[in-house]
């Protein structure tokens, strides 16, 4: 008798649970174009509200496709995809048409564009009251290619397209498929779907499939959909008694078809062994496996080379052990994304460090390419320090490269505002990687037995991250606790091994904790022969503490090796018990720039060669100690043969950069440096400098930069005995003072600056402003505009004034190839500074110029330029001049070609020497193109 009203309790729970449920049955059919659908669908809504509501929201995400003004393509613009910002008019998605009924009421909404549709109710609904709405409708769907929903080649993927309820109710903010962050924003709701396609069209979902056509089933992520008139890979597979079904959306090699039937069973009994519980079925699609591939292992693709890092084996086992751990933390339970999206993204990657403890424990980061590459026999990959890190080490390598440049983010950054790179190295890999240290402090079985457990008590519910931690606290009695503070901060946590006291059995090593406090720390002694002792120090709030580790044979101790704990600096972990460098660390001289060596204070030798008229050809070794890592304190000085002169020349400067975690300012530099060449025919300069530049905090998804400098500069130039009689200066001393704003964005880009410029003789202020704008694919318009001004002027020359056509390199600042020529081929070098005129206006200003010079698109490589100013000189009239002409892009921003037409010196191509007055710029700045190629990552 107990267990019958034991039974009828629960079966009554089941009925009052689904009654809570919101349902949405819906009757879709493709239309005859095969580029839109017409839906039927009727919504039981129950109000989730603590109060009566008036008014139903409903999400309409198909607006978010209209091209102008949405988040959607906000998002996209930064992330540097302009496809959705260029598309034509039937390539977008729009909401045709749409009529509601409940009761006796029904109507039409007739502005069908606004992100949220709200139907109005004829009476209040009270909390917890459901109502039923029949909604009629048509979608026109987008082109594929933006999001990957949509129309594509031979498939239409649904997700994200019906019109639901929101999960989660946002404040003032766009629901988050307008920003493309594949929110979870219907879940807990039951579906059924039915279909009405041609014939032989297949459909695949991630929904329960009662027949060819229906689908029905509880959302726990967003349902999806792919229609196709194309049969893909199925796989049928028996998990420990449990009955998996497996689809892809895309087709896959014989190869691919034949290992995955191997290694998806593998995925699935690791993953279910750590997690208690596994979906019925998984579908994965072409964008799914695009987005949670494993990041790091495809070949290298250059020109028409192609080294391989992984075998074919090991990329198929690592990208789907990746995409269905994804896949399984999206169906398992529901969360809100955008809040506590590191708890699935942490748990996928936590599951990727175990399969790769069990499966990859020796392989590497570069994979086989270290040992396959060679050169005359020679494997120069194997000098480098990156060829010795393990696969293991990314998770802790990502965080610590972002970090090095103050970018990271919270780890709780609501989702949408974390940049592409956090987004990976933030919300996966660090959290991931802590999830894992603290599996290895309370025991890796015991960390899975509580993991098991949680998951299986939330599985297919909703969740909360801090519930998660809460538990986690409460299983390791505290241990985790730390966690916590973790998540809402930018944490700059440093642990130091200060030196060690030899003792008569034991040594006891000191510790300086940074930034820290609770954290246990994972201790390692190790013998010459790579034997390890592990140990682990308790969590206390101690900034100074100590820990006894026995002698025996102990070469070197190790705190948190392998990056195992996210810090800001891990060169401070490192000490060895014996020799000459005990205590200390040892030097290392390495060729070409890698990823640094904790354990070494290494210098990195670059060969460099570069040339100018006068030194000619130059031989050089670069020597600095930052590697693939930014460092606080770094130094490059590089010594040159000068093959011209016969002498040395080089240059070099010393940096500090302060980094503070929350500030108004990103990074704080100090520099000294210095420099000595030849700027004429057997005469050189010195240049000796120093300077600050405060670069402000900065949004990292955001293109914005800004920043504020301060610079002295002293030159001493060697003169002739002429120019020494024509009073020509030697010797000065130049200040400047300068602000810059720039926004590097896909379609506006802009940049303004301005400086204010001073010595004994003269003081001078300057703006600049440029706007380029890209008003079709792939055709641009810029425009420039420059203002000079001369406070005070008092110089005994020409040196200083602003250059019309060819700016003056008193300060050695640009990259002139010939700075002191006037006539051949280098005097023709052109640099757009100053007046920015491309024609050949052999004057300079001494008192005022403005100038604006324009650039737009004409036909594939070439352009259309004009430029037009007003300048006044000391004691004589305003000026106004002009010229245009064409312009060649060979390399955009670095090689391009300037052919003047007309100007107001007249048509240029019937001078005689007009050969002489074709311009180019040459920019040999490889430091710069790699920052314009990796625009939109951070």
């Amino acid at each position: 008798m107990k267990r019958f009203f034991l039974c009828l309790v629960l079966l009554l729970g089941h009925f009052w649970a689904k009654s809570q449920q919101d349902s949405i049955l819906l009757n879709v059919k493709l239309n005859e174009d095969k580029k839109s659908i017409s839906v039927e669908q009727t919504l039981t809504y129950h109000n989730p509200h603590q109060k009566s509501i008036n008014q139903i929201k409903l999400l309409n995400w198909v607006s978010a496709y209209q091209k102008r003004k949405t988040p959607l393509l906000k998002r996209k613009v930064e992330d540097r995809k302009k496809d959705l910002y260029f598309a034509k008019e039937n390539q977008l998605g729009k909401l045709e048409s749409f009529q509601y009924s409940y009761g006796n009421t029904s109507s039409e909404i007739l502005n069908k564009t606004q992100e949220n549709i709200f139907i109005p109710l004829s009476e209040p609904l009270e909390s917890g009251k459901s109502i039923t709405l029949n909604l009629k409708y048509q979608i026109q769907l987008p082109d594929a290619r933006f999001t990957g929903y949509g129309v594509d080649v031979n498939k239409i993927v649904l997700k994200y397209f019906f019109l639901v309820p929101e999960t989660y109710e946002t404040e003032n903010q766009s629901n988050s498929f307008y920003r493309d962050t594949e929110e979870t924003a219907n879940a807990g709701s039951f579906w059924k779907v039915d279909f009405q396609v041609p014939q032989n069209w297949k459909i695949y979902s991630n929904l329960e499939q009662n027949n060819d056509s229906e689908f029905v089933g509880n959302s726990i992520n967003d349902p999806e959909f792919q229609l196709s008139n194309e049969i893909y890979p199925e796989y049928q597979l028996d998990v420990d008694g449990q009955k998996i079904t497996v689809q892809l959306g895309y087709q896959v090699s014989e190869y691919q078809r034949q290992t995955l039937a191997f290694l998806l069973p593998t995925h699935l009994k690791f993953i279910k062994a750590r997690i208690g519980n596994l979906p019925d079925k998984l579908f994965i699609t072409q964008k799914f496996l695009n987005k949670e591939e494993f990041i790091g292992i495809d070949d290298i693709k250059f020109w028409k080379f192609k080294y391989q890092l992984f075998t074919d084996y090991e990329k198929t086992d690592l990208d789907y052990f990746s995409a269905v751990s994804k896949k399984i933390m999206d169906e398992y339970f529901i969360t809100n994304k955008t809040q506590e999206h590191w708890l699935k993204n942490g748990l996928k990657s936590y599951l990727e460090i175990q399969y790769l403890k069990n499966f990859y424990p020796n392989h590497k980061l570069l994979g086989n390419l270290p040992d396959n590459a060679s050169l005359f026999g020679i494997k120069p990959l194997k000098l480098f320090h990156a060829s010795k890190l393990k696969l293991s080490e990314r998770y802790g390598l990502a965080y610590h490269y972002i970090s090095t440049q103050n970018l990271d983010q919270k780890i709780d950054t609501p989702f949408h505002q974390l940049s592409n790179f956090n987004t990976t190295a933030i919300s996966q890999f660090e959290m991931g990687n802590l999830l894992n240290y603290i599996s290895e402090y309370q025991g890796t079985n015991s960390f899975d037995f509580f993991l098991k457990d949680y998951l299986s008590s939330a599985y297919r519910a909703k969740t909360t991250g801090k519930d998660f931690l809460d538990h986690l606290k409460k299983f390791t009695n505290g241990k985790s606790a730390f966690l916590n503070q973790m998540m809402n901060e930018k944490h700059r946590i440093n642990f130091n091994l200060k030196n060690i006291e030899e003792q008569k059995q034991d040594y006891l090593v000191h510790i300086k904790d940074k930034n820290a406090s609770n954290i246990p720390l994972k201790i390692e002694s190790e013998n010459k022969t790579e034997e390890k002792k592990l140990y682990w120090k308790s969590s206390n709030s101690l900034t100074k503490d100590s820990l006894s580790i026995a002698k025996e044979d102990v070469y070197k101790i190790v705190l948190n090796d392998n990056y195992a704990f996210p810090e800001t600096n891990f060169r401070d972990n490192y000490i060895y018990t014996k020799g000459f460098f005990s205590n200390t660390k040892k030097i290392r001289f390495k060729l070409v720039k890698d990823v640094q060596n904790p354990e070494y204070n290494e210098i990195f030798l670059t060969p460099r060669l570069t040339f100018n008229a006068y030194d000619k050809v130059l031989l050089g070794l670069n020597f600095k100690n930052q590697g693939i890592f930014d460092q606080k304190f770094d130094y490059s000085f590089t010594p040159y043969y000068s093959t011209g002169t016969g002498k040395l020349t080089g240059s070099g400067a010393i940096g500090y950069s302060i980094l503070p975690p929350n500030s108004f300012f990103r990074s704080w530099n100090f520099t000294l440096s210095g420099s000595y060449f030849h700027y004429n025919t057997n005469l050189a300069y010195k240049r000796f400098g120093a300077g600050t530049s405060i670069n402000f905090n900065k949004n990292p998804r955001s293109a914005i930069g800004r920043s504020l400098y301060f610079s002295y500069n002293y030159y001493d130039r060697e003169l002739t005995p002429l120019m020494i009689e024509n009073n020509l200066y030697s010797k000065y001393n130049l200040w400047n003072l300068g602000y810059s704003y720039s926004d590097n964005r896909l379609i506006h880009e802009k940049y303004i600056s301005t400086n204010l410029q001073w010595m004994e003789d003269f003081q001078k202020i300057s703006a600049e402003a440029f706007y380029r704008w890209e008003f079709s694919k792939d055709r641009k318009i810029s425009f420039r505009w420059f203002a000079g001004y001369f406070i005070k002027n008092e110089t005994k020359n020409a040196l200083f004034n602003y250059g019309l056509s060819r700016v003056s390199n008193y300060s050695f600042s640009y990259g002139l190839l010939g700075q002191s020529a006037t006539s051949g081929i280098l005097s023709q070098q052109f640099i757009l500074a100053e007046g920015g005129f491309k024609s050949m206006f052999n004057t300079s200003v001494n008192q005022f110029i403005t100038s604006l010079n324009v650039d737009s698109h004409l036909w594939k490589w070439f352009n259309l330029y004009a430029d037009a100013g007003v300048y006044k000189n000391k004691n004589r009239a305003t000026q106004f001049i002009w010229d245009s002409g064409v312009k060649v892009k060979v390399v955009p921003d670095f090689l391009e070609v300037y052919f003047p037409v007309v100007s107001s010196l007249g048509f240029e191509p019937g001078f005689k020497n007009y050969g002489y007055r074709i311009r180019y710029t040459l920019v040999l700045n490889l430091g710069a193109l790699i920052n314009n190629l990796r625009r939109g990552v951070y």
